[in-house]
C-alpha cells in the first residue's frame, strides 16, 4: 500500500483518532436528537475508541444504547458535511448559552484569551471542538459502530463536581473488523482476572479493605513461585536483596522530594509528635542502605533489589481488581554506578528484562518518557540522561517512541509495555535514570583517583507491581498457568476406592519430589473428576484404576484434553521435571 493510501486507514494513528473523534460527535448528535434535554460535556477519542460525557436526567441503560446506535446509523447514512467555523469569545458563550449547554460555556470561559474558539457543525448539530474531523458523517460505516458501556464520570475529573454519564464506543471501517474486536472483548471477559481469581481461589477483594487485596493459599503459592523466580534471575545478574521499613519520617520524604511531588498519594500518620508516611515506593530506603557504609569504585556497579510493600492512595473509582490497588509489592531495584558504566548497566538491565518477559511469552514496546513540567534538576542534565537512554537501547537494535513530559520527577525513563496473548498492552517494567537523588542524599564513592565522587543510579522494576503482574499473566494464560507456575501442578484422581491407598503413595512421591499435588478420592464418577480438574486448570491429571495398581503405572492426561497414556511414575516425574525446569509454556 502506498504511503498516500495509508493515510486514510486505521494503520495511521492520526486518521484512526480523527475517525473516532468524529464518531463521538455522531454519538452526541444522536443523543440530542433522541433526548434534547441532555447536556453535553466533552467527547474525545481515546486509545481504543471514543466516549462522550453527558448530564442526563435519567440513567442510560443497554436499551438506550441500542436506540442511540440506531440513530447513529441514520446520521451516517445522511452523509452530513462537517463544517468548521470560529466565533469571538462573547459570541461563542452566547451561542452555547442559547443552546442550554452550561458545560460548554464553562469550557469556553476557561480557554486562554488568545485561543481560537472553533466549532464543528453537522446538519442541525453543532459542537465546541478543536478538531480535527472527517469531512462527512458518511465516511463512518454505521454498521461497524458499537456502544460498549456507560459509566459514571466526574466533570473535569473532580470528585467535588457534577457526576456525569460517560458512554463509550468503538468503530471500524469494516463490519468484520468490529466483529473481530467484539470477539476479542468477549474472550477478554472470560479471562478477567477478577473472575478467574475467584474461580481458581487465588485472591479476594472485600469492602472492609477496598484496594487492599487478600491472597488466598493458592494465590500465595503463585505469588511466592513468581518471587522465587525473580530472586533466581536477580542472583544470576549480581543483585543483593534488602528490606527497608514500610514507614519513614517526613524529613526523609522531603529530602527525597516525594513530599513535595507525591504527598497527595501518600498515607501519613503522627508518631511521637513527628509526621511519618507509609512508603509509596522503596527508593529513599535504598538510598539510606547505600549511604550506610563507604564505597569504592571497585564496588560499582552495586545492584540492590527489594520486594517492598508500598501503599498509594488511589481514588475509589479508579480501583480495579489487582490492576489498580492501594497496597502492592513492588520489585524495586536500584543500581548505583559511575558515569562511565551507565550505558553498560542500562543494556544489562534490558537483557534481564528480555530474559524474564520471554519466559512468560510477553513481547514489548519501549517508550522514552521525557522531562515533565514538575521536575528537579537542570534541563541540561535531563537532556544528557535522555540521550544516554536513547543511545543505550538504539545500540541494542531496539526501537522506541517518545512519550513527551511523562518522566519521573527526578529523571527520564524507559517504560516497557508488554503485549499479552490478546494483543493488549500493559506497562510493567521501567528503567529510570537518576542523577538527582544521589545528590540530595549526598551519596559518594571513592574513585580510582582517591577523591570522592557522586554515583548515578537507575531505579528499575521488571514485574512492577507483583499484584498487577499476577493479574496480567492470569489473563494472558487465561488462568492456565504453565506447570512451573501453577498453584497445583498435578491432580491424582481415583477411579475406584480400591485405588485410594495407591493414590496416596503417588501423591506422597510427587510431594517428596518437590511438586505440588492434590488427591481426589471422592466417590464420584471419574468423568466428573476430570471435568472439575480441567476447570481448575491443573496442568496434569493422573487417573488411577485397577489396572494401574496392578501394573504400578499411572494414566496421564493433560488439561488440554490430550491423553498421554500409561507410564511409570518415574517416567512422569522426569517429564514434569523437564517441563518445570525449562519453564515450558503449555
Amino acid at each position: 500500500m502506498s504511503e498516500e493510501n495509508n493515510l486514510y486507514t486505521f494503520e495511521n494513528e492520526i486518521y484512526r483518532k480523527t475517525y473516532w473523534h468524529t464518531c463521538s460527535h455522531v454519538l452526541a448528535q444522536a443523543v440530542k436528537r433522541l433526548w434534547p434535554e441532555v447536556k453535553l460535556a466533552i467527547g474525545p477519542s481515546i486509545d481504543e475508541g471514543f466516549y462522550y460525557d453527558m448530564d442526563a436526567p435519567f440513567a442510560f441503560t443497554p436499551e438506550h444504547l441500542e436506540q442511540i446506535e440506531g440513530e447513529m446509523r441514520k446520521i451516517c447514512k445522511e452523509k452530513l458535511k462537517l463544517e468548521r467555523f470560529e466565533l469571538p469569545r462573547e459570541e461563542a458563550v452566547k451561542f452555547m448559552e442559547e443552546k442550554g449547554e452550561p458545560y460548554k460555556v464553562e469550557l469556553i470561559n476557561d480557554l486562554p484569551e488568545d485561543a481560537a474558539i472553533s466549532f464543528y457543525k453537522q446538519g442541525e448539530f453543532t459542537d465546541l471542538c478543536a478538531g480535527p474531523h472527517l469531512d462527512s458523517t458518511g465516511r463512518i460505516k454505521g454498521n461497524a459502530v458499537k456502544l460498549t458501556t456507560c459509566n459514571a464520570a466526574y466533570w473535569r475529573g473532580d470528585s467535588n463536581r457534577e457526576t456525569l454519564q460517560r458512554i463509550y464506543g468503538i468503530a471500524f471501517p469494516k463490519k468484520d473488523e468490529l466483529d473481530a474486536y467484539l470477539q476479542r472483548i468477549e474472550e477478554a471477559k472470560k479471562r478477567d482476572h477478577r473472575k478467574l481469581g475467584k474461580e481458581l481461589g487465588l485472591f479476594m477483594l472485600r469492602d472492609e479493605g477496598p484496594g487492599f487485596p487478600f491472597f488466598l493459599p493458592k494465590g500465595m503459592v503463585l505469588k511466592n513461585t513468581l518471587l522465587d523466580y525473580w530472586r533466581q534471575v536477580h542472583k544470576k545478574y549480581g543483585y543483593v536483596e534488602i528490606s527497608t521499613p514500610i514507614m519513614l519520617n517526613r524529613q526523609l520524604w522531603e529530602r527525597s522530594g516525594h513530599w513535595d511531588h507525591y504527598k497527595n498519594n501518600m498515607y501519613t500518620t503522627v508518631i511521637d509528635d513527628v509526621d511519618f508516611a507509609i512508603k509509596p515506593m522503596n527508593c529513599p530506603g535504598g538510598m539510606m542502605v547505600y549511604a550506610s557504609e563507604p564505597h569504592s569504585y571497585r564496588d560499582l556497579p552495586l545492584r540492590v533489589g527489594e520486594i517492598g510493600l508500598v501503599h498509594r492512595h488511589e481514588l475509589s473509582g479508579a480501583l480495579h481488581g489487582l490492576f489498580r490497588v492501594r497496597c502492592f509489592s513492588q520489585d524495586d531495584a536500584h543500581v548505583f554506578m559511575t558515569r562511565d558504566q551507565m550505558q553498560d548497566v542500562i543494556q544489562e538491565t534490558v537483557r534481564l528484562f528480555d530474559e524474564v518477559y520471554s519466559v512468560f511469552g510477553l513481547s514489548y514496546t519501549i517508550e522514552l518518557s521525557t522531562m515533565p513540567e514538575d521536575h528537579i534538576g537542570t534541563v541540561e542534565e535531563w537532556e544528557r540522561n535522555q540521550d544516554i537512554l536513547k543511545n543505550a537501547i538504539t545500540a541494542m537494535g531496539k526501537d522506541f517512541v517518545i512519550n513527551e513530559g511523562d518522566g519521573a520527577f527526578y529523571g527520564p525513563k524507559l517504560d516497557f509495555h508488554l503485549a499479552d496473548s490478546l494483543g493488549r498492552t500493559w506497562q510493567c517494567g521501567t528503567i529510570q535514570l537518576d542523577s538527582q537523588l544521589p545528590e540530595r542524599f549526598e551519596l559518594e564513592y571513592t574513585g580510582e583517583d582517591g577523591a570522592k565522587h557522586r554515583p548515578v543510579m537507575i531505579h528499575r522494576v521488571v514485574l512492577g507491581s507483583i499484584e498487577r503482574f499476577i493479574g496480567v499473566i492470569t489473563e494472558h494464560f487465561a488462568g492456565a498457568f504453565p506447570a512451573w507456575l501453577a498453584p497445583v501442578q498435578v491432580k491424582v484422581l481415583t477411579v475406584t476406592e480400591r485405588a485410594d491407598e495407591y493414590a496416596s503413595s503417588v501423591t506422597a512421591a510427587l510431594d517428596q519430589a518437590g511438586f505440588r499435588a492434590e488427591t481426589d478420592k471422592r466417590n464420584e464418577k471419574i468423568g466428573k473428576k476430570i471435568r472439575e480438574a480441567t476447570l481448575e486448570k491443573i496442568p496434569y491429571m493422573l487417573v488411577l484404576g485397577d489396572r494401574d495398581m496392578e501394573n504400578r503405572t499411572i494414566s496421564v492426561r493433560h488439561r488440554s484434553g490430550e491423553d498421554l497414556g500409561a507410564m511409570t511414575l518415574d517416567q512422569f516425574l522426569e517429564l514434569l521435571r523437564g517441563e518445570v525446569d525449562s519453564k515450558e509454556r503449555k
